[in-house]
């Protein structure tokens, strides 16, 4: 058996975190003497801690990684760790969305010496909205659920024998943005108007072209308000995005290209 500091050393874990993983379940002692409190490890137990930390690496949760220990069935431990393999190529290809984000940024404020110059190259202008008519389907989500949610209504293409137009988007109901929950309508706009769930009737609109990732939206945002508010409009409706150029077109991140549309009255 191996006292505690004898495993925390083998393993180079700390005695707190075997404390800690000791009171959550996570990696109990084999042994603990009743008078001392002093805990003892068996040398099998290397190798599950060893996996732990292993977990850890891969981005799993204490809670997660409880759930996979427990877990018998080869096939459901196999698809767990296929879906963390994506979670992380989809994290590894957001940071690159970033780091070139990063180095134009630094370019731009090197050139300029306006630390906020992106913020400022939005062209906004009042269009009224194309009209459109969509398959439809608007629940309470999370962005990471976009794909899910457009998934269904792709399925119904085919089933219900409607043409795409091509132009697809999404439209926020809530007054306040939150990214694991928020009232949103994903759609596709198709050519058939008799099948399809809304008919979007154009109105007039602030919009501007945003170039680049989702993960900057709030930009286009941000510069959209900030002329409603200094040109004497105010917001009339739930604003929306239209997706016209995605990585569905083998595009890079930096060459999408997505219409933000604000719904405005003249105050």
């Amino acid at each position: 058996m191996l006292q505690i500091g004898e495993f925390s050393r083998i393993c180079q874990v700390s005695v707190k975190t075997l404390h800690h993983y000791d009171k959550i379940g996570l990696l109990v002692p084999a042994e603990v003497d009743r008078i001392t409190g002093y805990r003892y490890y068996q040398p099998e137990q290397i190798d599950t801690m060893n996996y732990i930390q292993r977990l850890k690496r891969y981005g799993f949760s204490l809670e997660e990684i409880q759930n996979l220990l427990a877990l018998s069935d080869n096939r459901e431990l196999s698809k767990a760790l296929r879906q963390q393999k994506d979670k992380l190529r989809r994290e590894q290809q957001e940071m690159a969305i970033v780091l070139n984000e990063l180095q134009t940024h630094i370019s731009v404020f090197e050139r300029t010496g306006d630390i906020i110059m992106y913020q400022k190259s939005y062209v906004i202008e009042v269009k009224n909205s194309p009209l459109m008519n969509v398959l439809a389907n608007r629940a309470v989500m999370g962005v990471d659920e976009f794909g899910k949610y457009y998934g269904t209504l792709f399925e119904r293409v085919p089933k219900e024998r409607v043409t795409p137009t091509g132009l697809n988007g999404a439209r926020y109901y809530d007054e306040e943005f939150n990214h694991e929950s928020s009232d949103v309508e994903v759609f596709i706009g198709i050519k058939e108007k008799d099948k399809a769930d809304v008919i979007m009737e154009p109105c007039e609109c602030a919009m501007t072209v945003h170039h680049g990732g989702y993960s900057t939206l709030s930009e286009a945002y941000g510069a959209i308000v900030s002329w409603i508010i200094e040109n004497g409009y105010e917001i009339a409706g739930a604003p929306f995005d239209l997706y016209i150029k995605t990585q569905f077109d083998s595009l890079s991140p930096e060459e999408w290209e997505t219409e933000v549309y604000f719904p405005i009255r003249k105050k």
